[in-house]
């Protein structure tokens, strides 16, 4: 059985603690390793390491920096079916599907391959008499990141990857399910030639989290996560005096109005509803078709593509979708489509009981469809994070619009129609911080941000593009003078410009 260590420093390193989490296979419900639980001590020793290693990458100059993540990105897509692998043998989901994970992420260090650009800062000539202004963007120094266990390789490369670039060392609480990947990646950053302590890797429960908010020589922290988490580490994390974005749960709707394209509608709401077993906060586990005809024939065809579906071992390549990633949260998910059952919805497709021969110990669930759900049901308000898709009819364009808008999430929604007059009022009034205009998930690529509202994030920044530099950087702004001679004058006023 494997042994997952911390990654600090440059090395592998035990824990202190005496505690370990159990790695399972998804696909057959065994324990494949066990991963060191953090102490405090440890995440002090990956402290103690970054403060050593960031202010010498700071004062690397950014294009060496950027040639630095040009080569882990050379790197990672070398290794793109070995990491894909990894990933799915923990967390379950299909190799197409981790392959995408880290794509999604390696467009963020993209983006950060062009951190020289990104960094400059404004200058005024002659803002006064004989006086320039300029500003400068600076790293912060250590700044940390908790990831969650449904993109183990994305996420991590959406804050580390910008926080690194701009000069700041890094430490990554991954998700303890499936943490080896965020290891590979922190070696591969090595083997780029990033330095020594510049990416710290410690694996953890609260504790953990409890030591990154508390720590005093962290200076920022990014997390996503379930919305409870992401309040309570947003409030800790302030109080400690730490900058903090935190991205929390979501319930996006996908909104179907009568003249959409159905065929694409479908197949797009299909992927998205079940793609990764549902566990993404950017799936989409509501449809709102608008008119009674509409709703009927959705849920005709829904049907139809359900029959379809191929639920299968994550390393099945014609599966579409494979195990959720623990029992636990088998058993959560199967505890909410009883509870829908019981708050009165129609359980159309129940996905409960599914076996995979010869893998019936696996943590499967199959495709599950709802009808007739109501905005006060309880399944309706709370994330499910499963392969369960709501339907919610609605009777006009203002019915349809109020349910995300009114949702206490705000992360995405979807609108499917050919009325472009349509769309367009209805990005402009939902009250959701991400939109997709027949796009089913509307993660913006990595030069914009990614973001949601309401219970969906705390903070007032975003991740990666512009939002993720501005987050991981100070300004420091600089009033120049260069007299050219003579007595100087003393003021006792404030300066200004007159």
């Amino acid at each position: 059985m494997r042994d997952i260590q911390h990654f600090i420093a440059g090395s592998a390193v035990d824990g202190t603690s005496g505690r370990f989490g159990d790695v399972y296979d998804p696909n057959t419900g065994e324990v494949q390793a066990k991963v060191a639980l953090a102490s405090e001590a440890d995440l002090d020793r990956a402290v103690k390491a970054a403060l050593t290693a960031q202010p010498i990458w700071a004062a690397t100059n950014p294009q060496r920096r950027a040639r630095v993540m040009f080569e882990f990105k050379r790197l990672v897509e070398a290794r793109m079916d070995e990491l894909a692998a990894l990933l799915s043998s923990e967390h379950g989901k299909v190799i197409a599907d981790s392959r995408g994970d880290i794509q999604r992420g390696l467009e963020v260090i993209e983006f950060a391959c062009g951190i020289p650009h990104a960094l400059k800062g404004e200058y005024t000539e002659g803002a006064g008499p004989g006086i320039d202004v300029y500003s400068m963007r600076q790293p912060l120094g250590v700044v940390a990141g908790i990831t969650p266990f449904n993109f183990p390789a994305m996420i991590p490369m959406w804050m580390f990857g910008i926080a690194i670039a701009v000069g700041n060392a890094f430490i990554l609480k991954p998700s303890e399910k499936d943490p080896s990947v965020p290891v590979r990646l922190g070696e591969l950053f090595m083997e780029a030639g990033g330095p020594a302590g510049v990416l710290n890797v410690v694996h953890g429960d609260k504790v953990a989290v409890d030591a990154i908010l508390h720590h005093p020589a962290i200076k920022a922290v990014s997390f996503v996560g379930s919305s409870d988490i992401a309040q309570y580490v947003y409030a800790t994390g302030a109080a400690n005096g730490k900058r903090v974005q935190a991205m929390g749960g979501a319930k996006n709707h996908g909104i179907i109005l009568p003249d959409a394209d159905l065929d694409q509608a479908i197949k797009d709401i299909m992927g998205a509803a079940y793609g990764s077993a549902g566990e993404r906060c950017m799936a989409l586990p509501v449809v709102v078709p608008v008119g009674a005809k509409a709703a009927g024939e959705v849920r005709k065809r829904l049907l139809a593509e359900i029959e379809t579906l191929k639920v299968g071992v994550s390393s099945d390549p014609s599966a579409q979708y494979g195990p959720v990633v623990s029992a636990a949260h088998k058993k959560k998910i199967e505890d909410y489509i009883q509870l829908g059952k019981d708050e009165g919805a129609e359980l159309v497709v129940d996905g409960r009981g599914f076996k995979l021969q010869g893998y019936e110990n696996g943590f499967f669930v199959g495709p599950t469809l709802f009808d007739q759900v109501k905005p006060e049901m309880t399944t309706y308000k709370e994330e499910i994070f499963g392969p369960v898709l709501q339907i919610v009819r609605a009777d006009s364009f203002e019915e349809a619009l109020s349910y995300p808008t009114k949702h206490a999430y705000g992360n995405g929604v979807a609108i499917f129609t050919r009325n472009g007059r349509a769309a367009r009022e209805f990005a402009s009034r939902v009250d959701v911080g991400m939109v997709g205009v027949n796009v089913p998930i509307p993660v913006p690529v990595a030069y914009h941000t990614f973001g949601g509202w309401k219970r969906s994030a705390f903070g007032d920044t975003n991740q990666h593009g512009m939002e993720g530099v501005k987050f991981y950087t100070k300004v420091k702004t600089v009033t120049a003078r260069w007299p050219e001679g003579g007595e100087a004058d003393s003021s006792f006023v404030i300066p200004t410009m007159k």
